[in-house]
């Protein structure tokens, strides 16, 4: 569909949006399933699957969760930062269709255009309610801008799963949708600060040999994009990523701390599973676990998100309904941002939004061998938190094409503005295989498809400028 075609489609299913998830109300199945979905905030995929933490964190609920669910190895967050990242989960659209890229937007979003999860949901009759972390353009004390009938946007996780508890066990006379939104491990931001830890305090790290060892990636990626090099040294001179002079044992004992706040995480989705579990609800609800973004833990020399490498934007997804969802794992590749609502709305028997350019898990949920009928996924970025360098305060966008095997990323500055990165050879992103002959038909397909989603989607940015 051409760009002009399909902004006057968004156009004209946007405003029949809420009256077509009313209608199909009357459509829907008898019985239909409560959906519970746990977000965790910062939490990477890696810090749960990787080899190399065992022996150094204690996660029993979340093994538990993900021994009773199927579990999406592939499952990449639409923008890599809370705000941009959730406000696509909740609209079910790309950052670059809602035009939030940065935490410090202030912009709000037209309900009419882009309709919340929330009210999708109360318009199909489910009852709706919002617990934990906000983070949305929304106002949360505005029922008619996200459709969440009871919202408590508290920030301290063990306030917030007593709150889930105490809604699990009341009666439900219609099928609920429930959010729990845990702030933590987001804590390892304040850490690396030295700052007040809301949480609560996890403790002194023992000396850096009884730590996680240094990630295998610590390093730089060789002949990485200039802008990212500069980016770099721009974060690291910020107050918020005081790592710049980090030792080899710091970063280790940063990995430790991040450890605590993932148990920390784990402690608050035990009692909500149980909970469920005393309320005799799990055979009748669909739990959802995910994040909206992970922590580079050191990886290149980063800490906290926003850039594309793998332990920032790859994020866990766990899909439990038991009875219907047979334990396993996929490696189908999602975008959590768009592909959310349409896998509720599937497992709720409704339709999704007409402008949804996302597709539904559930197929794949329930039938690990199934496949998407896709051949890559599209994530966006905008390093807009850092300090200036040589005077000058860079802040350029980015896009992130990940394929079946390759990651395409390029930038908005830069002469030196693309990476290219062989997954399958190189997990670790330690080459960029951009400038590399043997690599460019690879690098030229990568763009075109680039540049074609660009045009569907009417992306204004500059593709390719400076390559």
């Amino acid at each position: 569909m051409s760009s002009p075609n399909r902004r006057e489609f968004i156009k004209k299913a946007s405003a029949a949006a809420l009256a077509l998830h009313a209608g199909s109300s009357l459509a829907a199945p008898p019985k239909r399933p409560n959906i519970l979905i746990i977000f965790a905030d910062q939490l990477s995929l890696d810090a749960l699957t990787s080899p190399a933490r065992r022996g150094f964190i204690h996660t029993p609920n979340l093994d538990a969760l993900g021994a009773a669910s199927m579990s999406f190895t592939r499952a990449y967050a639409s923008n890599p930062l809370c705000v941009p990242s959730r406000t696509s989960m909740f609209t079910g659209r790309y950052p670059v269709e809602t035009g939030i890229e940065s935490n410090e937007s202030a912009k709000r979003l037209d309900p009419a255009t882009f309709p919340c999860m929330g009210t999708i949901f109360r318009q199909a009759g489910y009852q709706t309610t919002y617990f934990g972390k906000w983070h949305l353009p929304y106002p949360p004390t505005e029922l008619a801008s996200h459709g969440f009938e009871q919202v408590e946007a508290k920030v301290i996780d063990t306030e917030t799963a007593d709150q889930v508890v105490d809604f699990l066990g009341k009666p439900h006379p219609s099928p609920f949708l429930a959010v729990a939104s845990f702030l933590n491990p987001h804590n390892i931001c304040e850490w690396a600060r030295g700052n007040a830890l809301d949480q609560g305090n996890i403790g002194t790290p023992p000396p850096a040999q009884d730590c996680p060892p240094l990630r295998p990636n610590h390093s730089g990626q060789q002949d990485e994009p200039d802008i990212m090099t500069l980016m770099r040294r721009s974060y690291q001179a910020a107050p918020m990523f005081p790592v710049a002079a980090w030792s080899d044992d710091k970063w280790r004992q940063y990995e430790w701390a991040y450890y605590r706040f993932i148990e920390r995480v784990d402690a608050q989705v035990g009692k909500v599973i149980k909970s469920l579990h005393n309320a005799k609800l799990t055979e009748e609800t669909v739990v959802l676990f995910l994040a909206d973004h992970g922590d580079c833990q050191g990886a290149h020399h980063w800490n906290q998100k926003t850039v594309f490498y793998e332990e920032s934007v790859k994020v866990p997804l766990l899909i439990s309904y038991p009875g219907t969802i047979k334990p396993g794992s996929s490696g189908q590749l999602v975008n959590t941002g768009v592909d959310l609502i349409p896998t509720l709305c599937d497992f709720a028997g409704i339709s999704k939004p007409s402008v949804s350019p996302g597709m539904s898990l559930k197929r794949v949920a329930n039938n690990s061998t199934a496949k998407l009928d896709r051949t890559f996924i599209v994530a966006s970025n905008h390093l807009a938190q850092g300090a200036p360098v040589d005077g000058v305060l860079h802040s350029p966008q980015g896009r992130m094409l990940r394929s079946e095997r390759y990651k395409y990323c390029v930038y908005s500055e830069g002469q030196h503005c693309e990476s290219l990165v062989d997954l399958d050879l190189d997990p670790g992103e330690m080459q960029n295989l951009a400038g590399k002959d043997k690599y460019q038909s690879v690098l030229r397909a990568h763009r075109s498809m680039l540049r074609n989603w660009g045009s569907e989607f009417d992306d204004r940015f500059p593709y390719l400028a400076n390559a």
